[in-house]
């Protein structure tokens, strides 16, 4: 970033990837990452829509957390202090490039954005934007929320209502580690802010909108919450909060907020105080928390019925009949969920999972009444502080439970606790998968300790015996393996925008992120579904594994949870296919025939020497003939009878969007990449797999 005071960047954008796209009449929208302004389109509401179905629908787009949180805050904001961190920079980034590209407000209003020398100067510059009147944000992560302490005590005590965004990082503890964790958060607990957890980029978005009102209402400041990396760096479907919809919801900055420093009408802020009174005015201060919930409770309704989409300070999910819960904050919890439908359909186990939408103000009695007729909950945490009685989530909601069964004032009573199991996972975006959380389940009704860790090699932690595929049925998944550096990840979320364009369904693509991964080996996933897909993990169950690093082939076992008929492509210098046949290790073919695979190949490296229009532009264009690949395996073109013509114009659209502002030839070369390694695509012949596997058999 580099620049200094409330002045733009240099204009010069050259936009990597957008985070969305829409459908529909042309509004503009801006990409989450460095980008010029675009044109983008919105979807139309759906026909046959009534007066029962929402006043705000929102607008269907694809984007990840980050650019769900920069098409709120640029346009009911006024300004943004942030200093990069990751993984919330992008943000900071994309809120930049609006200032740059001239960005007013819903209300006319110039944004502004100030890049500080630290984050605990970028804290002190939002408290001064505040002070003066103005609507601010902050977009922050790990250490650099850790910093802002201080300053954060400052802001609620002088009742600036400011939303900070959080993408959610783990500590640098015995290592460092840029992926997400909740001990950033968490120790920032008692700060006096308000404080809510978002499951995906839908819910982190809407919530950023609904923390800005209850902020201005209670003169409270408050942190929106979503997990680093999995939800802020995740591309989904969801829908954006239509411009008219914030306006009203939130109102004029001009009419909402106070100018503190006015020397006409001033107000006495952060003044040194002595015995006799800084114990007055703290106490004094409970009268705005005391507003907190009801305010929070009713922006949530009034949020619902004009979407349609519900919060309240608590989700839960098939609790009504639940015999064992999990208790879960963040992704994790949406994760759950799916899991929960899989084992009462398979199972019938009577399962269900609670999510604190809130964690300040904490919902003790929703909490209480959510979970009290379980025989036993597990509370699964992101972060792990074993010199306390409990990790944080668990020690209150035990709070919560005590003060039920002793009678505490604004508490339905109770005759019983539950069992509350205190687990551990997910630490620095460890992978919390569905077989892991089926076995939280089984612990849970085995009655088992008190304690348990997933997915890492300890005494405490759950065997995995079963790993359900939760997906959607009719889903369609790929798993890719690559190289960093290589545009697997932009070209994952070109071939993410491009098929919920053109197929209509839903989509997820998320890939493994970390700067040691540039000239490394690194995996990427995407899927597509007829509906939400609600597993924030590595997908373990796939249709389509794409080898553009071949030699992966040799460091592992790339061809695991390979559904059966399933896909494969490799990046292949040679075209003949017994050769290709031959290269391929012993243990793969036997992989590849035993799940009756189709195994396709093309030189992509070829195809991007000959078609880049520089040479820095070879390396990250093999990557895009990926997406040619993908529309020639994937089932929905032939599914939905769309003609090679209209699938290379939707394409053409995406690629416009993605590389429009370069030049009219960039995307060209990459639009003939595409239509190449679709065209050049060839399948291995089932005689040439099956002759060699039968001699390698009697070689045996």
């Amino acid at each position: 970033m580099g620049w200094r005071g409330f002045a733009p960047p240099p204009p010069v954008l050259t936009p990597p990837r957008p985070p969305f796209k829409v459908r529909g009449r042309a509004t503009k929208l801006f990409h989450s990452h460095p980008t010029s302004w675009d044109v983008m389109t919105k979807h139309a509401a759906p026909k046959g829509q009534t007066a029962t179905n929402p006043e705000f629908p929102g607008i269907q787009v694809t984007t990840d957390g980050s650019g769900g949180i920069v098409w709120g805050e640029t346009a009911i904001s006024q300004s943004a202090c942030a200093y990069p961190i990751t993984p919330t920079t992008n943000m900071g980034v994309s809120f930049a490039a609006a200032v740059a590209n001239g960005k007013k407000n819903l209300w006319g209003d110039t944004l502004l954005f100030l890049e500080a020398e630290s984050e605990h100067s970028s804290a002190s510059s939002s408290e001064g934007f505040a002070l003066a009147g103005g609507r601010v944000s902050n977009f922050t992560s790990g250490q650099g929320l850790i910093l802002m302490k201080e300053v954060l005590y400052v802001i609620s005590g002088k009742r600036l209502p400011v939303v900070f965004n959080i993408g959610a990082r783990a500590m640098t503890s015995q290592s460092l580690n840029i992926h997400a964790g909740h001990d950033d958060v968490m120790g920032v607990a008692d700060v006096g802010w308000g404080m809510v957890f978002a499951r995906n980029a839908q819910e982190t978005t809407d919530l950023n909108i609904i923390c800005r009102r209850v902020a201005e209402e209670t003169h409270t400041p408050f942190m929106n919450v979503q997990d680093g990396f999995l939800t802020t760096h995740t591309l989904e479907t969801i829908r954006l909060p239509e411009e008219e919809l914030m306006k009203r919801f939130v109102g004029s900055p001009a009419e909402k907020l106070k100018a503190l420093f006015d020397p006409i009408a001033g107000t006495m802020a952060g003044v040194v105080t002595n015995q006799d009174a800084y114990m007055r005015g703290k106490i004094a201060q409970r009268a705005y928390y005391e507003k907190i919930t009801p305010a929070l409770r009713a922006a949530m309704a009034d949020w619902g019925r004009l979407t349609g989409r519900n919060y309240g300070l608590v989700g839960s999910h098939r609790m009504e009949d639940a015999e064992y819960a999990i208790v879960a904050l963040g992704s994790t919890a949406e994760t759950a969920e799916a899991v929960v439908d899989h084992l009462r359909e398979t199972r019938g186990m009577k399962v269900g999972v609670v999510h604190p939408y809130a964690f300040r103000p904490f919902p003790a009695e929703d909490l209480v009444q959510a979970l009290k007729n379980v025989k036993a909950m597990a509370v699964i945490e992101r972060l792990d502080i074993p010199l306390a009685d409990s990790n944080p989530l668990t020690a209150e909601l035990k709070a919560a439970f005590s003060d039920a069964l002793t009678g505490a004032p604004g508490m339905m009573p109770i005759s019983r606790i539950p069992a509350i199991v205190s687990g551990v996972a997910g630490l620095g975006s460890r992978d919390v998968r569905p077989g892991d959380l089926v076995a939280v389940f089984e612990h849970l009704a085995a009655g088992q300790r008190r304690f348990f860790t997933l997915n890492v090699d300890h005494p405490t932690a759950l065997p995995v015996v079963d790993s359900p595929d939760i997906r959607p049925k009719g889903s369609f998944s790929m798993r890719g393996y690559s190289i960093g550096g290589f545009g697997s990840v932009t070209t994952n979320k070109v071939i993410a925008t491009v098929s919920e364009d053109l197929f209509g369904v839903s989509v997820q693509a998320n890939s493994l992120y970390g700067s040691e991964k540039k000239g490394l080996p690194t995996n990427y996933y995407l899927t597509l579904g007829p509906e939400r897909i609600r597993a924030h993990c590595e997908m373990e169950q796939v249709d389509l594994i794409s080898l553009n690093d071949a030699n992966a082939m040799f460091h592992g076992n790339p061809f695991y949870g390979l559904s059966k008929g399933g896909a494969v492509f490799i990046q292949s210098h040679t075209t003949d296919p017994a050769q290709l046949w031959e290269w391929i290790p012993g243990y793969a073919k036997e992989i590849l025939l035993e799940r009756q695979a189709r195994v396709f190949y093309v030189d992509t490296q070829k195809i991007a020497t000959e078609e880049a229009v520089r040479p820095d532009l070879i390396i990250r264009m093999q990557g895009i003939a990926l997406l040619g690949v993908f529309l020639k395996v994937v089932p929905y073109p032939a599914r939905q009878n769309i003609s090679e013509q209209a699938l290379f114009e939707g394409v053409k659209k995406g690629l416009v969007k993605y590389f429009g502002s370069q030049s009219e030839k960039v995307v060209n070369a990459n639009l003939r990449c595409v239509e190449r390694g679709y065209q050049e695509l060839k399948e291995l012949p089932q005689e040439v797999m099956t002759g060699a596997g039968k001699k390698m058999k009697s070689a045996v």
